[in-house]
């Protein structure tokens, strides 16, 4: 092969590997320990994490605001993922004041920061430890848009229809599809 050939070649298979990657937004890039708050432990104290799940509720206090974050397990972005399951919940403090009608129940968000104290609490009447870290990076994700999909079919269905005998291409005025919504 010649070599503008090799080089076409090179540039197209890297070209295919970019389009594939992900992108993580720059905030949340760097490694960190590969472990989730319902596996906290009192070693775990001092270590910074990067974890992201749902705002259940927001506390703004005088000089700081907590989140109540139901966590969950992150896609490659570092999004937290749409589930039933739980990775247990935890809170994150930070100094200042975040808006509760921005950071609201529902809303996405994953958070970066040390591991504080394993605080105790109750959920309804359950005895709760809740892990508290103290967020130096809060992400807030966009909202997700639904999505839907119209699968719209044509009245020919092949050779045999039972609704209207083996004739092929037949028309006629009946529709048939199916409507996806995907979040």
């Amino acid at each position: 092969m010649e070599k503008p050939v090799i080089r076409l070649i090179g540039v197209l298979a890297a070209a295919v590997i970019a389009s594939g990657c992900v992108s993580i937004p720059r905030p949340l890039e760097g490694n960190f320990p590969d472990f989730y708050p319902d596996q906290v432990t009192e070693r775990s104290v001092g270590a910074r994490v990067r974890w992201g799940g749902v705002i259940l509720e927001t506390e703004p206090d005088s000089d700081r605001t907590c989140l109540e974050i139901l966590a969950r397990n992150l896609d490659r972005s570092y999004r937290p993922v749409v589930s039933d399951h739980s990775r247990g919940r935890f809170l994150a403090c930070r100094d200042g004041f975040q808006d509760p009608a921005i950071f609201r129940r529902g809303r996405e968000v994953t958070i970066i920061g040390y591991l504080d104290e394993i605080m105790p609490g109750r959920i309804g009447e359950y005895e709760y430890r809740y892990p508290v870290l103290d967020a130096e990076t809060t992400y807030l994700w966009p909202e997700r848009v639904d999505t839907v999909y119209v699968h719209h079919h044509p009245g020919y269905w092949g050779w045999y229809d039972p609704w209207w005998g083996p004739y092929p291409y037949r028309s006629h005025s009946r529709v048939r599809g199916s409507i996806h919504i995907s979040r």
